[in-house]
């Protein structure tokens, strides 16, 4: 695992836990700001499994 796939999984996890803490809350600013950033982490851990790819084919 590199670090783009460990800081994805970091900022998923973040991302959740601030959309359901703002379903819970009903602020609906706080649920969107978390699912963009669950939205961001999963780019990021796309990204590093990428260049694992990338990397494995490499070799």
């Amino acid at each position: 695992m590199n670090k783009n796939q460990v800081q994805g999984k970091a900022d998923e996890a973040k991302g959740k836990a601030k959309e359901v803490a703002g379903q819970i809350t009903g602020d609906k600013s706080t649920e969107y700001e978390g699912k963009a950033e669950k939205l961001i982490g999963k780019v990021k851990t796309k990204y590093g499994d990428l260049k694992n790819d990338i990397k494995k084919a490499s070799k």
